[in-house]
C-alpha cells in the first residue's frame, strides 16, 4: 500500500456523525411540533363533561316523568306503570310509522324505565307529556303541539308528521343511577 492510498476507516466516520445528529434534531423537533398541534385536536374538558348526564331516579314514582338535559337537549326518564307496560306491548303489533317493540325502546333487566330525548322527530319541538297536566295525546304518551305529532307512552310515533319514534339513547343502569351517553 502506498502512501496516497489509505485504508478505509473502522467505526463511525465524522460525515456520518452529523448526519445521525441532525436526523435526530429533526426528529426530535417534529414530535415537538406535531404532539400538541394533535392534542388540540381532541374534545374540550367541557365537551367531555356534557357527554354523559347521570340521573338518580330513586325518587321517581310509577307514571312519573323527570326531565332532565343530555347533551343540550331535554331528556325524558319515564317509569311506567304496569298498565302503561301492558298496554305498550299490546301495542307491538300495532301498524307504526317506525314500528318498535317495548322491548326495543327499553333495558330487558327493567322495563318499567323508558328514556327518551324529548324532541320530536319532525322539526325538533319538545313534545307536551312528560309533566303533569300536560296534553298526553291520542294515545296517553306524548303530544308535540308545534306539528300535531302523537306518540304512545313507549315514545313511538302513532300518528302525525313526525316520521320516527322519539330517540332512546345509549344509557346503563346502576341501581338507582342512571348514566346516559
Amino acid at each position: 500500500m502506498t502512501t496516497t492510498e489509505m485504508a478505509p476507516e473502522e467505526g463511525v466516520r465524522r460525515r456520518d456523525w452529523i448526519h445521525i445528529a441532525a436526523v435526530s434534531t429533526a426528529a426530535v423537533g417534529g414530535a415537538g411540533a406535531i404532539i400538541p398541534l394533535a392534542s388540540q385536536m381532541g374534545p374540550s374538558a367541557d365537551v367531555l363533561a356534557a357527554s354523559t348526564t347521570r340521573v338518580d331516579v330513586s325518587g321517581l314514582s310509577e307514571g312519573q316523568t323527570l326531565k332532565a338535559v343530555f347533551r343540550g337537549q331535554p331528556l325524558f326518564v319515564k317509569k311506567m306503570t304496569g298498565a302503561e307496560i301492558e298496554a305498550a306491548k299490546a301495542d307491538d303489533g300495532a301498524a307504526m310509522p317506525d314500528p318498535q317493540t317495548l322491548a326495543d325502546r327499553t333495558n330487558p333487566t327493567n322495563e318499567s324505565i323508558l328514556i327518551t330525548l324529548g324532541v320530536c322527530t319532525h322539526l325538533g319541538c319538545v313534545p307536551l307529556g312528560a309533566a303533569d297536566g300536560e296534553s298526553k295525546g291520542d294515545f296517553n304518551g306524548y303530544f308535540c303541539p308545534c306539528h300535531g305529532s302523537h306518540y304512545d307512552v313507549a315514545g313511538r310515533i302513532r300518528k302525525g308528521p313526525a316520521p320516527k319514534n322519539l330517540v332512546v339513547p345509549e344509557f346503563t343502569i346502576n341501581g338507582d343511577i342512571i348514566q346516559v351517553g
